[in-house]
């Protein structure tokens, strides 16, 4: 499948379109860094991992449109203190002039944060991204608990990368997020990637928590099944957690055409119902309608 046939694939299901819930628009000048961070990797992952999609901003907006995702993320992510209230602020703008885009935030455990995420909150921010292996932070640091309890009593989700895929750290893991769920339960989570390669015990987070999902981000493609393929018998159990598993692509930073990921979800057999609450009804239930 290539990505022209997308529009087609989703209609054939009777749904509207996509929501996809991990996409990621960045400043470009962080976009940059990004973009030569993946092209340096090659040796630290032990492959290349060759950026399909590098246009500009209103290209890929373009793209998607045309695809028919029709409600995606900006998913901005602080590597360090000091960053988040600027790329806060320009995921703010551009949610404002992409009206499909979820209006995206992130948050870093320093002194400011509980400040500007209760003002972000307060202003209706609709999705938090949080990255540990690239920020090399706890997500059970002290300096976050009045973060997360904003976000419990809000509800606003936060997706959170954790998982050791591709290069684990001290910091990633299932651990750390099980101690911040076990102090915060009701708190609204997605956890990116399926939590690969530790996909046994983010699943069974996903199981004992009512507020916590998942999403497919990657994960079921050729390029992440090489190195670390979903075990097909946890696949009864994403079954089960039919109504708590999102679309993810991580578009634009993937190695392949958006189509793979969906034709890797299709190739499961999980049934249509499945990839309908998957690609569609889960989103618009946890984020709202399309616009």
């Amino acid at each position: 499948m290539i990505d022209e046939d997308v529009p087609g694939w989703w209609a054939a299901l009777g749904l509207p379109g996509l929501f996809d819930v991990h996409i990621h628009f960045l400043p470009e000048n962080v976009q940059r860094k990004v973009y030569e961070q993946f092209d340096r990797a090659g040796p630290k992952i032990g492959r290349e991992w060759p950026i399909r999609y590098r246009g500009s901003h209103e290209e890929r907006v373009e793209h998607l449109r045309a695809m028919g995702v029709r409600r995606f993320s900006a998913l901005p992510y602080a590597h360090r203190p000091g960053i988040a209230s600027y790329l806060n602020d320009w995921a703010r703008s551009f949610a404002e002039q992409v009206p499909e885009c979820l209006w995206s935030a992130t948050f870093y455990p320093e002194p400011e944060a509980p400040a500007y995420v209760d003002k972000l909150v307060a202003d209706g921010v609709e999705v938090f991204k949080v990255h540990v292996q690239v920020g090399e932070f706890h997500l059970d640091t002290p300096e976050l608990d009045a973060v997360w309890g904003t976000l419990q009593d809000a509800g606003t989700p936060v997706v959170i990368h954790a998982g050791s895929g591709p290069v684990g750290n001290a910091f990633t893991g299932p651990d750390p997020l099980r101690r911040v769920l076990e102090r915060f339960p009701g708190l609204t989570v997605v956890v990116a990637h399926l939590g690969a390669p530790e996909y046994a015990e983010f699943l069974a987070l996903a199981e004992a928590y009512e507020r916590t999902f998942l999403d497919t981000t990657m994960v079921f493609t050729d390029f992440f099944d090489a190195e670390a393929a979903y075990p097909r018998e946890l696949l009864p159990r994403l079954v089960d957690l039919q109504h708590k598993v999102l679309l993810g692509s991580d578009f634009p930073t993937i190695p392949y055409p958006y189509a793979h990921q969906l034709e890797g979800l299709q190739r499961l057999g999980l049934g249509e119902d499945w990839l309908r609450a998957v690609c569609w009804e889960n989103g618009t239930r946890l984020f709202g309608g399309a616009t």
